[in-house]
């Protein structure tokens, strides 16, 4: 009898029953002006497979980062499922791995950082409530600005059809594409160039999302943000400040949002 076929990457685990109510948390709560259920039960969330590179040890510790983020106000369930399938101490140094799981920023080389767990699963929340999606669900194409270690782009190909990263520093993009490597995703791509270009070969996108602020959104954003798109980016509001931005284009043109406060890296122009 013939094998069955193998799974393509990233494979999927389809296990919804798992409740992720850690020892100590609290009831999911919901975030103001957010869909979702304002009951004070626990979020139901999918389970965490480690679909990426399971390490069985980080199970626990990913399921209550996951909860955590429920807590705080993420109801997407496919934003909470990818969250709890991306194995976070592995883009990371080796003396960082304690802390992986903690809702804090860690260092990655370059003056670069990791965002926050919470700050990755808010940015991809309002991209998916706006973006164009396919009938599976998941989002289209998506750019991927500032890739750092690659793990925001893992997160996404976990929510999305397709994600083109893009990285202008050679040695993270280096960084990311080994640890990526061995994961074999084939809906990620990783690119080197400036990122305030995007990427006008991936275009149109169905969503844009930025690790990095600048004084304003650079047009070539908008122009490959396909109508009906959204894009998430930081944006600088004040000398000092950032704030998120959403932006939302169609075919009468351009809505902007501004939201919460944000802490994120400049953005830069060129590769280096």
């Amino acid at each position: 009898m013939a094998a069955p076929p193998r799974p393509g990457f990233p494979a999927r685990i389809h296990n919804m029953g798992k409740t992720y109510n850690a020892p100590g948390t609290r009831p999911a709560a919901r975030r103001p002006g957010t869909g979702g259920s304002s009951s004070s039960a626990p979020v139901s969330v999918p389970e965490a497979g480690g679909v990426m590179m399971p390490g069985r040890d980080s199970i626990p510790a990913r399921a209550r980062m996951v909860q955590q983020l429920a807590d705080s106000g993420i109801r997407d369930l496919q934003v909470l499922r990818a969250m709890g399938a991306v194995d976070r101490h592995r883009f990371v140094d080796g003396a960082l791995v304690p802390q992986a799981y903690e809702d804090t920023a860690l260092p990655i080389g370059l003056g670069q950082t990791i965002s926050k767990p919470s700050v990755v699963a808010r940015m991809i929340e309002l991209l998916m409530q706006g973006g164009l999606r396919g009938p599976d669900g998941k989002l289209g194409r998506v750019l991927d600005v500032g890739t750092g270690c690659g793990y925001q782009a893992v997160v996404l190909g976990q929510v999305a059809s397709e994600v083109y990263s893009i990285e202008r520093l050679r040695d993270l993009h280096e960084k990311a594409r080994a640890n990526l490597r061995p994961m074999r995703i084939a809906n990620v791509h990783l690119i080197l160039g400036d990122g305030m270009a995007g990427f006008a070969k991936g275009a149109p996108y169905a969503g844009i999302i930025a690790a990095a602020g600048g004084e304003a959104i650079p047009d070539a954003w908008i122009e490959q943000l396909a109508y009906g798109g959204r894009l998430v980016a930081p944006i600088a509001t004040a000398p000092g400040q950032q704030a998120l931005m959403v932006v939302d284009r169609s075919r009468q043109g351009v809505q902007q949002t501004i939201l919460e406060a944000v802490n994120f890296v400049p953005l830069k122009s060129g590769v280096a």
